[in-house]
């Protein structure tokens, strides 16, 4: 007996997925609720685990197929026809290796003709190996007795009137070569198709350029006061809250002060009006292993840095194991984009539509500044702000930044909301 496996509700508006990858062969043995195959959608990757325990039947769906919410995509066997999937293709297999050893034995491929060569007026047929002799030495055959039959030429004519020729002008100097001018023959291509995630992800940076006038504005925030309470306090802030204390909760704690004192940088275009928001839903970019995914805290100016700290690390932990929800990720009035994690000095982040601004957070680099009239070091960071400039003005753009490094330098800010 065979159990059907469709395609799961994914999600509100998310009517279709693309089959990304069998996690189970036809003939294995599988697990119920174990997962055996991975789903991929406009937003995220998910597995379909299996209804029963049994064996891996028919799969009706391939890998890059666009399926429907609903639609059957492969078989699951259970009971005492569990084993016919694996015996099948092994039968199979034993008649496909047992037909050429009935079929009438191929004869074996003729030796290649002699090739013709032209020469003035004449047509001379040479072996492959003389001809390859006679381009090499760059000799004309017309010129050259044949001893073979019927005149032919042969490998020692052909080497002997190599050897009488009279010495050649020398050719003139080949231009120098380096590695980079003469391709190697170990370079490989390889043409893989994008997965659905990478293609949504693609579409929608484009839209945001064709349709928003992005712009990008910097500052740098000292991250010294920042850092000192973070050694200070993250000890006891992990035995408290079970989890660690990172640079997002202020970053992500000083943005939603700053999103109150600007509210043009929160809200967003809808065909001719503007749609202001007195609630700060943030989506944090989180890495995951098909792409960047975006959940979104939730009323983000209700949590403390500590609520805010758990959110993003059990984001982060579920963006890996491929376990977000599709609601998860849907909204977001803000975004903040860490790209300091994986080294980067300065970017131009690229606005998340419908929001109107998007921040971008870098490394830390020790810099030379000027404190109080003395060259000291300091822990720097880039700040890059880009936002649509048809709806936040340059000035506001500016303001909502300093306001962002004042509550950085002096985290005092974010426990009195200054």
């Amino acid at each position: 007996m065979a159990t059907e496996v469709t395609v799961p509700v994914l999600g509100e508006s998310i009517s279709e997925a693309t089959i990304g990858e069998w996690l189970k062969k036809p003939g294995e043995a599988v697990k119920a609720d174990e997962p055996i195959v991975s789903l991929e959608t406009d937003k995220v990757a998910i597995e379909v685990p299996s209804p029963v325990a049994g064996v891996m039947g028919e799969q009706i769906a391939k890998p890059g197929d666009t399926v429907n919410v609903g639609a059957l995509i492969a078989l699951i066997e259970t009971g005492g026809a569990a084993a016919a999937p694996a015996a099948a293709p092994a039968a199979k297999a034993e008649a496909a290796a047992t037909v050429p050893a009935q079929s009438a034995p191929v004869a074996a491929p003729a030796p290649a003709a002699p090739a013709p060569v032209a020469s003035g007026d004449q047509v001379m047929t040479l072996s492959p190996s003389v001809r390859r002799l006679v381009l090499e030495y760059g000799l004309d055959p017309s010129s050259i007795k044949g001893s073979g039959r019927d005149g032919r030429l042969t490998k020692e004519d052909v080497l002997a009137a190599a050897k009488n020729q009279p010495a050649a002008a020398p050719a003139p100097a080949a231009l120098p070569t380096t590695e980079d001018s003469v391709p190697s023959a170990e370079r490989k291509e390889e043409r893989v198709r994008m997965t659905r995630l990478r293609q949504t992800i693609a579409k929608r940076l484009k839209e945001a350029q064709d349709t928003a006038a992005i712009l990008t504005t910097f500052n740098d925030v000292d991250m010294t006061e920042v850092m000192a309470a973070r050694a200070k306090y993250k000890d006891l802030f992990e035995k408290k809250h079970g989890v660690r204390l990172g640079f997002m909760g202020f970053f992500v704690k000083a943005a939603v002060m700053a999103l109150k004192d600007i509210p043009s940088v929160n809200a967003s275009i809808e065909g001719d009006e503007i749609i202001y928001r007195d609630y700060a839903d943030i989506s944090v970019a989180v890495s995951a292993p098909n792409g960047l995914v975006v959940p979104v805290i939730r009323d983000a100016q209700k949590l403390s840095v500590a609520g805010i700290e758990k959110t993003i690390g059990d984001f982060g932990k579920r963006a890996k194991d491929g376990t977000l929800k599709m609601e998860e990720m849907k909204g977001g009035t803000f975004t903040i984009s860490n790209g300091g994690v994986f080294g980067s000095l300065m970017s131009t982040p690229i606005i998340n539509p419908p929001q109107s601004a998007v921040l971008g957070l870098h490394r830390i680099d020790e810099r030379p500044v000027v404190r109080d009239g003395q060259i000291v070091i300091r822990p720097m960071m880039y700040l890059a702000l880009s936002y649509d400039h048809r709806l936040i003005d340059g000035r506001e753009a500016v303001t909502f930044l300093v306001a962002l490094k004042n509550a950085i330098e002096d985290p005092t800010r974010l426990l009195i909301d200054l």
